[in-house]
């Protein structure tokens, strides 16, 4: 078992100011009935003046200037992850409720914690909670393997219909408990949590190559969390507070 020894790091900047990690918790309740329902039928893009300004306005004048990150974010259609309900908010600054009490995270903290991770096209990444499927289409987007898990079953079906329709062959989801991570293809360059445990689970540490990166919030269910940059170096955990953040809990199945 690899050793987790935190040298801790505080960040020389906060990417802005404190305020500048909104609240990701849902703004209303989650309902079933709003879940986003994928489409087999190819729409005519209207979005992309409102992608362009939600880079520009929203993620590279707050710090994140990564090129491979920023043309993902101008490429992923935003509104096609989220419920139809809300698709007016789609290219908004916070996070829409997807249903099953669950988000799609603010397209700021997408951004900040796909840089974060430090990948290049080829690596391997694993998600934990892929929610609408989003997170993990920005990282396909970018030339990723991505290997995604959900344990919400009606989640993890929309997404992979999605992730499929939209053409992201690079993409594999899994409905499972995630604390445990995806051990069959394991070891991953990278690994991003997006649900808020209240520890750092060993099996996901486990699961990192040398070198390899992961990007996690850690916390309280219904306080404000921590958000923590993981970097495994000679077998020994170092990790840097990127700031406050606020995320759903994460979801464990029944012991």
């Amino acid at each position: 078992m690899v050793k987790a020894l935190f040298v801790l790091v505080l960040a020389a900047t906060m990417l802005g100011c404190a305020t500048a990690l909104p609240s990701t918790a849902p703004a209303t309740p989650a309902v079933a009935e709003n879940t986003p329902q994928p489409t087999s039928q190819p729409t005519q893009d209207i979005y992309s003046e409102s992608r362009r300004l939600m880079v520009r306005e929203q993620i590279e004048l707050r710090g994140v200037n990564d090129p491979a990150v920023l043309e993902a974010m101008r490429q992923v259609e935003r509104h096609r992850f989220v419920p139809q309900d809300y698709i007016d908010q789609a290219y908004d600054d916070h996070p829409l409720p997807i249903g099953y009490g669950q988000t799609i995270s603010q397209p700021y903290i997408v951004a900040l914690m796909t840089r974060e991770l430090g990948i290049q096209p080829g690596d391997r990444v694993l998600e934990i909670g892929t929610g609408s499927g989003y997170q993990a289409a920005v990282l396909a987007q970018m030339g990723i393997e991505v290997f995604t898990i959900e344990i919400v079953p009606e989640l993890a079906e929309q997404a992979e219909k999605r992730l499929d329709e939209l053409g992201y062959e690079n993409a594999r989801v899994l409905n499972a408990d995630g604390y445990f991570g995806w051990e069959a293809h394991a070891p991953y360059d990278a690994v991003i949590v997006t649900a808020a445990p209240d520890h750092l689970p060993q099996p996901l540490v486990n699961q990192l190559e040398e070198g390899g990166r992961l990007v996690i919030p850690i916390g309280p269910v219904g306080a404000v969390q921590t958000l923590w940059r993981f970097e495994l170096v000679d077998g020994e955990l170092q990790a840097e507070n990127l700031g406050a953040v606020r995320f759903v809990p994460f979801t464990r199945a029944p012991q």
